[in-house]
């Protein structure tokens, strides 16, 4: 196909799909006619039950248009609607939009240009086609298929056979997974945490709607169990992916009828599930998520009647808030977790109360006055807490997720000093925490760190506390940088900038911090 007629047919296309861009030559014969041409075939194949891959192979073979154009035209979008989506995904991945325009598609499906591999990869997605089905070699740069997952229909045979309700929400967290592995720092992108969500809907819709064996339930009670441990040194997005595939197994169960035994056992595993779903959430960032999880492990614990594990939902919820939103409501949901633990020991009775002394540090340091008088309350909590986790069962002093440790009363303890202004009380608090934690608990080792760096700031040592804060998150392995130690790094950042503005140590901090 002459270069003129490429361009012919281009200018035909956008007016004939209505694509709003400014009117430009008048549409040759030759461009109509295949656009028409286009037009009938996907009508067509459209009703016989063909997908777009099959019309596009019509088209390119019936009309002598290139691969690319084919396409499009299967699709029956016009130019700016494939710029749109382009430009759509750039903006999901959180990166700048390119000046990608309808002038450089129309040259690449007129063969005067061929795109990047970054651009390629990014038509191949809003087409689901591969390089080759669009007519260029090679693999795309992610190295993996964008052909669509809908199975072809043949013509006369009606709907193919769908994959199982969740099946394909599973293969897109196993694909996170392989990931994981073979990959030093993986994005997280909207199809996995669509997925996320998906599975997560289908759990609350099958807790508000039952046979298995009780070795199932034990194998999973015990996987619970196993997450519960490692969710302090397995790295967020990792646990997270093992988390929901086994959500998905309970949530297929809780859809059938179970003897009353089992089911308060699977509802309870719900909870957990979802609980440590939300807890993962919190650390990647996503603030919304995480509350979402939290809601469905509320749904599951009301369906067993417990009122310390209701009591230890709403404790660790009160977590969102505290790190992403208004403190008030982080303080109002530590609040209702005391009601609900009672006088009962368990892991809720301590944590909350510590849970609500660092929401109320939050809200009284805006206030001097507010501040010696929230400092002498949260105190005298913080005691009544030390004093308390001596009474908790050994399993759950032992326990960082179900239960409560040692260690993190000392980091929480620390936390709620050191905004109050008592850096000294906090740094004690801290380095008790630091000697306690493994290193394998990078995470909670990173926060305690970054602690010990905001009392060196409230000490008025600022160049100390910036070059502890940077080593801190300069030092973290790539897949334990998680959203939840970038905000407390930031919020170093930002303390030491209302202190020192012209301090020369902040420019480097915060390219530390950004850059990480």
């Amino acid at each position: 196909m002459s270069p003129e007629r490429s361009a012919a047919l281009a200018v035909a296309d956008v007016g004939a799909h209505g694509s709003g861009a400014a009117p430009g030559p008048v549409p040759s014969a030759d461009g109509r006619r295949e656009v028409e041409t286009a037009r009938l075939i996907r009508a067509r194949e459209l009703v016989a039950g063909a997908q777009p891959a099959a019309i596009a192979t019509l088209i390119s073979g019936q009309c002598g248009t290139s691969k690319i154009r084919a396409h499009r035209l299967a699709l029956g979008i016009a130019l700016a609607d494939v710029v749109a989506q382009v430009r759509a995904r750039y903006e999901a991945d959180g990166r700048r939009v390119p000046r990608f325009s309808e002038t450089l598609l129309s040259a690449y499906e007129g063969g005067h240009k061929r795109p990047g591999p970054e651009y390629l990869h990014y038509l191949c997605a809003a087409y689901q086609a591969d390089p080759a089905d669009l007519g260029f070699e090679g693999t795309c740069l992610c190295g993996e298929s964008h052909r669509s997952a809908e199975p072809a229909v043949a013509p006369g045979v009606g709907l193919a056979a769908k994959p199982a309700d969740g099946q394909e929400d599973d293969d897109e967290l196993r694909r996170m997974l392989i990931r994981q592995m073979t990959q030093t720092r993986c994005r997280v992108d909207g199809r996995f945490l669509g997925a996320v969500d998906r599975i997560r809907r289908r759990m609350d819709d099958a807790l508000l709607g039952g046979t298995m064996s009780a070795a199932m339930l034990d194998t999973w009670e015990q996987a619970a169990a196993s997450y519960a441990r490692q969710y302090m040194t397995v790295p967020s997005l990792r646990l997270l992916c093992d988390v929901l595939l086994d959500l998905g197994d309970v949530r297929r169960m809780c859809e059938e009828r179970q003897p009353l035994e089992f089911a308060e056992r699977l509802c309870r595993l719900a909870c957990q599930l979802a609980g440590l779903a939300g807890i993962s959430m919190l650390d990647i960032g996503d603030h919304r998520l995480a509350r979402s999880f939290f809601r469905t492990a509320r749904i599951a614990a009301d369906e067993t009647g417990d009122r310390q594990l209701r009591a230890w939902v709403a404790a660790r919820e009160a977590l969102v808030p505290l790190y992403y939103g208004d403190p008030t409501e982080a303080a109002a949901l530590a609040s209702s977790a005391i009601d609900l633990a009672g006088r009962h020991p368990c892991a809720a009775s301590v944590m909350a109360p510590v849970i609500e002394a660092r929401a109320r540090a939050r809200l009284a340091r805006v206030s001097a006055r507010g501040r010696r008088a929230a400092l002498h309350r949260a105190r005298a909590t913080l005691d009544r807490a030390a004093d308390a986790i001596t009474d908790l069962p050994v399993g759950l002093v032992r326990d960082t997720a179900f239960g409560y440790t040692e260690r993190q009363l000392y980091f929480h303890m620390g936390d709620a000093l050191v905004v109050l202004g008592d850096w000294q009380a906090a740094n004690r608090a801290f380095s008790q925490a630091a000697q306690l934690y493994p290193t394998a608990e990078v995470l909670d080792c990173a926060l305690v760190a970054l602690g010990h760096a905001r009392c060196l700031l409230e000490s008025g040592e600022p160049v100390q506390a910036l070059a502890l804060g940077r080593d801190t998150v300069l030092g973290l392995p790539c897949e334990h940088h998680t959203e939840v130690v970038q905000q407390v790094a930031r919020s170093l950042g930002q303390a030491a900038g209302l202190r020192y503005p012209s301090l020369p140590a902040l420019a480097e901090y915060r390219d530390a911090v950004t850059l990480a």
